[in-house]
This record gives structure tokens, C-alpha cells and sequence, in this order.
């Protein structure tokens, strides 16, 4: 039964911290992780390294902001774009990444929208953004016409070693023919907000992204997002294997560690700290660029030269506060209101200089986890409370610390989870010691009950702070009892024969002093010394002494038949009962003491006992004590008897009966 109730506990217990792991690690783990990236994870990869790889300094933005929007109204027609495009023919840029999504002719400005469709067609190195979508093709056959249409012009060419697993989308938002003619290369505009890591979960709860998908299927075809066409189109379209667990360019030795979830693969975005732009890249304002256009076609000086932008990455998008549709804002880690221009390059800057998260492997998670908690739990057995609980602060502290080190070097642990399970060792360890404790305190109790009083036991263990010699006057009955004949007895039988009877004789007289609120302060070889009204409380502690020598007696003579049957001695006991006032308390040493009674009452109890000798009886009372009995007792008064150590005599009591 104990071994089921222990499997029992440890299957509770580890269901525990499962489930509590869980939660945490589902609800809490993706907020911690935002924290430590935007508080932590703030590092630029050095402008070195750029320059090394592709010879530019960095990826820059220009936007469509309230700046713009402020001289030239939205709604535009279309040919305004043409001033940005037209503006880049006069510099070499590595790319233009255009992150918007045409899908639609503007009707009342059709020659606007030849004008813009024109200057498409003159950039090779400009890719324009598409975005796929949930739902499925209204018009299923004109659906497969433009799925065809992409799949030819756009497809990716990929080695698939992944697990299949069902499309995500099902349709995506289609071009007009006159736009995708002109168009040459496209990437993905689509993020999706949630995960961690693969943690599907806090996709349900939250709408933070944090995660880019660089490459998706659908309706078997591949497509890219922006930044692996802009990698792609870098590197000479290099060869693609897809995995669970990587996107692999066979011909650059380069893979991008990935996640694999039901739906998707998707890579943590590094994200960089932000400048008080509220970019994380160098940003211009389009009505910049767009008015150096003017200046340069009419010979003047340009606001900004267009030198600025040689061998650059630009991105042209839109970012307009409110009111205009042009608010392209997400809420990621680092920002509620992050323009979505600026993490489309980021995830540019992660590929191509290959500068990604590192995700710490769930089995390294769990190892470090169970460590801290070994550690916490040994503290704990260990040490003392605050020590322990000093140790649990400083281990989660240090914890803390390993975290924070981690994501600046862009290593991602988890950071909350470990912290839960450590406080809940804390507390089951602290549980499960109190449990312990508890028990052992319990047998050690049970085991001193045995040899001092339950009742003084309990004394000591509820005064133990404040346990010291000394004790206090107090109105008690003492009570003596002794075997009759125990020495010549002792000297018939052997040891064991003398330790069972005396144990049986003590074993019966024990349950009769305590059911009537006596302790039995002490044995004496075969005499037994019992008091009354201390340290229980009991006015009637006189009665209750007298009824139980009586019982006392009457238990006697039913051991002297059971011990006849069984060839035992017959034994016979006398009982002296003393009330007054003694001293009670701890008597002895510091290191060695005893709670006792100690007086005149109790001498006095003891020479009755004894006098029961003289008198032939089994029962002596002093006057004191007859004084608060004499209503429920038959007695034999004994006149004037001289007991030793008493200067006048006195009257003694035979108890005859118990009324």
C-alpha cells in the first residue's frame, strides 16, 4: 500500500510540473522572449562584415510617410511611383524591393498606370511584393489560370526532403495581366504573427511577429519571400533543398536552421535595435527622392544625391499614421507600431549575412532546467530557510543572467520556464520537507511519549523557545502507588519473568491514570508516581486521583486471577494520595533536566503509600485530600497518626469505596 501511495505521488507530482510547465512555457515563455530580445538582443553585426560580403555598408528604406503624404494627397495615381523608380536609374543599386501588393487597375487614370507599368519593365533588380492567401479561389478555373501563370513565370526549383504536410493557402491575390507581364521577379509580402520556435500554441493567443517564412509551397510549387528573392537574385540563384529543419543553397555550403510546424517553416527574425526613427535601418522620406527627381530633370541640385544609394538594398514602402491606409505598422518584440517595410528588411539583412537567432535545443533547455532544480532542492535539503531561500534567489538570479547573456550573443534559451520550475521545486521541496519534518517529529513524539507523559511532551514541544529551568507553585494531587513484596518476588523469578509483569502491570495502570487527567510523572523501579491538575488543567484533580486508585485496585485483582491461570506470583499494590501546593517545573541542569513535582505534599503521598504496610490497607488519603473527596468515598478514619517528617499528627483516611 505504501509503494502504491508513493507511485501515486510521484505520478502527481511529475503531472505537476508538466502541467505547469506547459502553461508557462505557452503563455509565458513568448512574452519573456520579447522582452529579452528587445532589451538584450540589440546588436548591429559590424559594418565590416557588409562590406566584406556584398561591399555595401547597408540596407536602407524609403518610405511613404507622413512627410509624403503631407504634399503629395493619397490617393496617388500610380505614375508617382514612376518619380522613385525613375530616380534609382541614375545610381547602380544592388536591389529595389517595391513592398507593396498591386492588384487592381485604376480605371479613371489608365494611361497613369502604362506610365508605372513602363518603368517596371526597365528594372531587372526590382522585385515586387504578392501576398498568398487562406482562402479559396472564388472562380476555381480562373483560379488555376493564374496559379499556372506564376507557377511557370515564378516557381522556385526546389529539392524537397521536408514532411509533406497540407498547403496553408489557397489562393493568393492576383496581378492584373498588364502588371504581371512587366513584373520579373516577386516576393512574399506575408507574415504571420505568433510562434516561437514552433511553439503553435502561442499563435492562438497572441498577435505579435516574430517569425519570417522564407520559402512556402502552394498548390506544389514554391515561392520566396522577399528576402530570400533578394539572397537569391545576389547569389546567382543558387540550388535550393528544403528540409524539416533547414533551407539549404547546396552550391554556397549555407543552409538557415528552421522550424518546422504543421503548416509552415518558419525562422526566428533577429531584429536590431531601433533608431529614434523608429527604424531599425537608415530610412528617407519617398517626397525626398521624389523631389531630387524633379531637381536633377530640371539640372539642379538634388536634395538627396543618388550616390547615396550605390550598391545599396533599397526598400520602397509605405508607413502613413492613420487615416490615409498606408498605416503598415505590426507589433513585434521590440515595437507595438514596427513598420512592416523595415522587418521585411530585416529579414533581408538576417539572410544575406547569414545572422540568425540560435535557437538552444530543447534538450539543452531541459538539462539546464533540471540542473537549477537539483540545485534548488539540494539547497534546500541542505541549508536552513533563509539560506535556502537566499540560494533559490541567487540560483534564479544567476539564471537570469545566463539568459540575458545568451540573447545578447543571439542565443535564444528559455527564460521563464526554468524560473517557474525552480520556485515549484522550491515549494514542493519545502513541502515535502515540512511532510518529513512533520513525521519524524511525530515518531520522535510518539517515542518520548514512552518515556516521559504525553502531556509534558506536549508541553515542551509547544514551549520549546522558551524551555529553561524553572517552573511555578501550584494546588496538585500526588499520587504513589507500589507492588507489594516486589523485591522477594523479584528474587523467585528471573529478569524477563519480572520485566513482563511489571510491563503488564504498567501497561494496564497507564490508560487508567490518563482517563482520569493524571500523568504519570515518573516509574520507580515497580512504584509509580502520578500527578494531578498539572499540566492539566483540572479542578476536580483531587476526585480524579481517588477514582483512579480505586480503578486502579479493581484492575489489580482482575491481573491476579489472569495471572493465577498462568502460574504467575500474586501481587497486591498500596496507593498513597497527597493534595497541596508543590513546586512543578523543569528541575536538574542546563543541559540535563526533568519535569517534576517537588514538595511537601509529594513526601507526604509517599509516606501514606508506605503506611499502607502498618495498616494492613491498600488505599491512604491525607486530610487534605479527603476534604474534597469525602462526598463520593467511604472511609476508615485512621486518628493521629505521627508520620515521618511531620511535627504534629494527624488523621488519615482508609478509602473503602468509590461512590
Amino acid at each position: 500500500m505504501n509503494k502504491f501511495k508513493q507511485i501515486l505521488l510521484s505520478i502527481i507530482i511529475t503531472f505537476i510540473f508538466v502541467f505547469v510547465a506547459f502553461v508557462t512555457y505557452n503563455l509565458a515563455e513568448p512574452k519573456a522572449y520579447d522582452f529579452m530580445t528587445k532589451h538584450f538582443l540589440s546588436q548591429k553585426i559590424p559594418f565590416d562584415k557588409y562590406k566584406k560580403v556584398y561591399g555595401t555598408d547597408d540596407i536602407v528604406l524609403v518610405v511613404i510617410d507622413a512627410k509624403t503624404a503631407e504634399k503629395y494627397r493619397w490617393p496617388w495615381k500610380r505614375e508617382a511611383y514612376c518619380k522613385i523608380f525613375e530616380y534609382f536609374k541614375y545610381v547602380d543599386t544592388k536591389l529595389i524591393v517595391y513592398d507593396s501588393i498591386i492588384t487592381t487597375l485604376d480605371k479613371e487614370n489608365t494611361t497613369s498606370d502604362q506610365k508605372f507599368f513602363k518603368t517596371v519593365s526597365k528594372f531587372d533588380n526590382l522585385i515586387v511584393g504578392f501576398m498568398p492567401r487562406f482562402a479559396e479561389w472564388q472562380d476555381k478555373e480562373y483560379g488555376e489560370k493564374i496559379d499556372k501563370a506564376f507557377e511557370n513565370k515564378f516557381g522556385l526549383s526546389v529539392n524537397d526532403k521536408s514532411t509533406k504536410t497540407p498547403d496553408l493557402y489557397q489562393s493568393m491575390m492576383a496581378f492584373p495581366r498588364a502588371y504581371f507581364n512587366v513584373v520579373k521577379n516577386i516576393g512574399s509580402v506575408s507574415i504571420l504573427p505568433g510562434f516561437i520556435n514552433g511553439n503553435i500554441s502561442a499563435w492562438a493567443v497572441d498577435e505579435i511577429y516574430r517569425n519570417h517564412e522564407y520559402i512556402f509551397r502552394y498548390k506544389g510549387s514554391y515561392y520566396p519571400s522577399f528576402a530570400l528573392k533578394a539572397y537569391l537574385m545576389l547569389n546567382g540563384n543558387p540550388k535550393i533543398e528544403l528540409t524539416d529543419k533547414s533551407l539549404k543553397f547546396v552550391d554556397k555550403n549555407y543552409e538557415i536552421k528552421q522550424t518546422k510546424t504543421y503548416f509552415q517553416t518558419i525562422t526566428p527574425i533577429k531584429f536590431y535595435k531601433l533608431y529614434d526613427s523608429g527604424y531599425s535601418h537608415i530610412k528617407y522620406s519617398a517626397v525626398d527622392i521624389m523631389d531630387s527627381y524633379d531637381a536633377i530633370r530640371a539640372g539642379k541640385k538634388p536634395i538627396i544625391n543618388p550616390e547615396t544609394f550605390k550598391n545599396k538594398i533599397v526598400l520602397v514602402g509605405a508607413n502613413v499614421p492613420a487615416g490615409t491606409g498606408l498605416n503598415d505598422v505590426k507589433n513585434t518584440s521590440i515595437s507595438v507600431n514596427h513598420p512592416g517595410v523595415d522587418i521585411q528588411a530585416t529579414a533581408i539583412e538576417n539572410i544575406l549575412y547569414n545572422d540568425f537567432l540560435k535557437i538552444m535545443p530543447t534538450w539543452i533547455n531541459f538539462i539546464l532546467t533540471i540542473l537549477g532544480m537539483f540545485a534548488v532542492y539540494a539547497c534546500i535539503r541542505i541549508c536552513n530557510l533563509q539560506k535556502s531561500i537566499l540560494s533559490a534567489l541567487i540560483i534564479s538570479s544567476l539564471y537570469l543572467i545566463f539568459t540575458a547573456i545568451c540573447f545578447y550573443f543571439g542565443v535564444v534559451v528559455n527564460v521563464i520556464t526554468p524560473i517557474v520550475m525552480f520556485i515549484l521545486t522550491m515549494i514542493l521541496a519545502y513541502t515535502h520537507k515540512f511532510v518529513l519534518e512533520n513525521r519524524s517529529k511525530e515518531k520522535v513524539k510518539s517515542a518520548m511519549g514512552k518515556f516521559v507523559s504525553e502531556d509534558v511532551m506536549k508541553r515542551v514541544v509547544q514551549d520549546i523557545d522558551n524551555l529553561g529551568l524553572g517552573g511555578k507553585r501550584a494546588n496538585v494531587t500526588v499520587l504513589f502507588s507500589d507492588i507489594r513484596g516486589f523485591t522477594s518476588m523479584s528474587e523467585q523469578l528471573t529478569p524477563q519473568e519480572v520485566s513482563e509483569i511489571l510491563n503488564e502491570y504498567f501497561t494496564e495502570m497507564e490508560p487508567i491514570i490518563s482517563k482520569y487527567n493524571g500523568i504519570i510523572n515518573k516509574f520507580i523501579g515497580d512504584a509509580v508516581m502520578a500527578v494531578f491538575g498539572e499540566p492539566i488543567q483540572d479542578k476536580c484533580h483531587a476526585k480524579n486521583a481517588v477514582k483512579s486508585a480505586y480503578e486502579m485496585l479493581q484492575k489489580v485483582k482482575e491481573l491476579q486471577k489472569k495471572w493465577a491461570k498462568e502460574g504467575k506470583p500474586k501481587i497486591e499494590i498500596g496507593i498513597g494520595i497527597a493534595t497541596g501546593e508543590v513546586f512543578v517545573g523543569n528541575i536538574g541542569s542546563i543541559n540535563r533536566m526533568e519535569y517534576t513535582v517537588i514538595g511537601d505534599t509529594v513526601n507526604l503521598a509517599s509516606r501514606l503509600e508506605g503506611y499502607n504496610k502498618v495498616y494492613k490497607t491498600k488505599l491512604l488519603i491525607s486530610p487534605a485530600t479527603y476534604q474534597e473527596v469525602k462526598s463520593i468515598v467511604d472511609v476508615i478514619k485512621i486518628s493521629d497518626v505521627q508520620i515521618r517528617g511531620k511535627a504534629n499528627k494527624m488523621d488519615i483516611y482508609e478509602v473503602l469505596k468509590v461512590l
